[in-house]
């Protein structure tokens, strides 16, 4: 375990080890946030875009739940009015 110290700006240095084995290059972005009582820093990709391509392959397909979803709301409203 490594210990580092904040500096006046609330600025610390990731040790290098660590930079190495997650790959942090300069100029690398992290979403940071707080959990209870520890800071999270959690990387960015580095072409979100790409990232997140093909991220939904083999799952439903979300425009053919709302079809199906329309499809249903068109029969209920049919059998509703009268005529």
């Amino acid at each position: 375990m490594t210990v580092v110290t904040a500096s006046k700006k609330g600025q610390i240095v990731i040790p290098k080890a660590i930079r190495k084995k997650l790959q942090i290059v300069p100029g690398k972005k992290f979403v940071v946030r707080a959990e209870k009582d520890k800071v999270v820093f959690t990387p960015l990709p580095d072409d979100p875009v790409d990232s997140f391509c093909g991220i939904f392959q083999g799952e439903d397909s979300l425009t053919q739940a709302l079809l199906d979803e329309r499809k249903k709301e068109k029969k209920y409203e049919k059998e509703k009015s009268p005529g």
